[in-house]
């Protein structure tokens, strides 16, 4: 039996694919626990008997984190780093500290934005791995923009010096684990310019049960027309209300054809739909049990976030896309470039231009063939239980590869 400390950001999408590792793990019988700035939301999504460490750190959306929507580009990426990134990891780095000293982890899994679990562990000698919950890592995008670059570098370095072990020949990226990158998706979506590496596993979506409304209308659903889903996830009710009102618009001039369920969490559309109690056309619900939704629909919109697109295209749903922010531009054009979906821009995006894609990937079999064909390399790729696997192997090693041992 080995021990395996999770240490993640307090975000959903990057705590849900952990989530479906960590439990593969107990079941195999092994001691799983975790460090997060908010433990209440790793107990939300990992169950109430998940082992939780508390650390500080911000809580996004609130506070000197919360963006002004109008940041794009090489701002949006400062912004998030000097705001959020950074903060983080070194708020959470003494609760991690503490964590790996109390818990003895064989392995520390750190997720890619949770900076303070690679470094903590480099410096206290433990393996680490990395859990790379979006692929947005593993294409070059900085390629274009060296001053970019090199600022990052020294975002990283002034991390590093603070708090894990000094920099030298050895140091490692504490984004990519020298020991193990868990990447939770494949070339196939990713293209073919991804990153690659021995120590670089695609494993990938963890799809996995989890906690989802019980109350939800299944027999509302008309199998005589198509279903699309239309979410922006869980972090963008601060921008999204302009663009769910465009795909209700679009939605409902299709009604004689599709129904759609809309994910408001922020309940932006509810005087827009006040006098409808009764529609057969148009679901909104503040949240919606997405995992066994998408074995009902036909489309998604969303904003191409990687958890949505990952679960989207493990039931070979195809898509349209409209990025935000951060990671959400570069898995869009992985979505679009791989055929599986249509991007839109999300600041013009306007009832037409959304009923336009929706319309595609309905009626032209091209954008289904090649979310099927996502699909079956997703499956193939083994999901939590390869993750859990390598993890294994990893904590049996000690940190060395059975090559370097042999």
């Amino acid at each position: 039996m080995s021990g395996f400390l999770f240490v993640v950001p307090p975000l959903t999408g990057h705590i849900n694919p952990a989530a479906g590792v960590a439990a593969e793990l107990a079941a195999r019988g092994h001691r799983v626990a975790w460090a997060c700035a908010d433990p209440g939301l790793v107990r939300r999504l990992a169950g109430e008997e998940a082992v939780v460490f508390p650390c500080d750190g911000p809580v996004p959306g609130s506070g000197e984190g919360v963006r002004p929507p109008e940041i794009r580009g090489p701002e949006a990426l400062k912004f998030l780093w000097e705001r959020f990134l950074v903060p983080l990891a070194d708020e959470m780095a003494p609760g991690v500290r503490a964590a790996v000293q109390e818990f003895g982890p064989d392995v520390v899994v750190a997720d890619q934005q949770a900076l303070a679990g690679a470094l903590v562990a480099e410096h206290l000698g433990v393996p680490w791995a990395t859990s790379a919950t979006t692929s947005a890592e593993f294409t070059d995008v900085l390629a274009g923009m060296p001053k970019v670059a090199e600022w990052l570098d020294a975002v990283l370095h002034g991390l590093r010096e603070r708090i894990g072990a000094p920099s030298g020949p050895g140091a490692a990226d504490p984004r990519f684990s020298p020991h193990l990158v868990l990447a939770f998706s494949t070339p196939e979506l990713v293209g073919p310019g991804a990153r690659t590496g021995d120590r670089i596993r695609w494993v990938g979506p963890s799809v996995a049960a989890r906690p989802a409304p019980s109350d939800f209308p299944w027999d509302w659903l008309d199998p005589a027309r198509s279903t699309v889903l239309v979410t922006l996830g869980t972090a963008n009710t601060d921008v999204g209300a302009r663009f769910l009102r465009e795909c209700l618009d679009a939605l409902r001039a299709r009604a004689d054809r599709l129904q759609a369920v809309i994910a408001d969490p922020a309940g932006v559309l509810g005087a827009a739909d006040d006098d409808r109690d009764d529609d057969k056309d148009v679901l909104i619900l503040p949240a919606v049990p997405q995992l066994p939704l998408l074995e009902r629909v036909d489309a998604v919109v969303c904003h191409a976030g990687h958890n949505t697109v990952c679960e989207a295209l493990w039931h070979g749903v195809p898509l349209v896309v409209a990025p935000i922010r951060d990671d959400q531009p570069v898995v869009a054009a992985q979505v679009a470039d791989a055929g599986a979906g249509v991007r839109v821009r999300f600041g013009r995006a306007d009832a037409a231009r959304l009923g336009a894609a929706i319309d595609a990937v309905l009626d032209e079999p091209g954008y289904r063939a090649a979310a099927g064909r996502i699909r079956t390399a997703f499956r193939a790729a083994g999901g939590a239980g390869a993750a859990a696997s390598q993890l294994e192997r990893l904590a049996a090693t000690g940190g060395t590869t059975p090559e370097e041992s042999a």
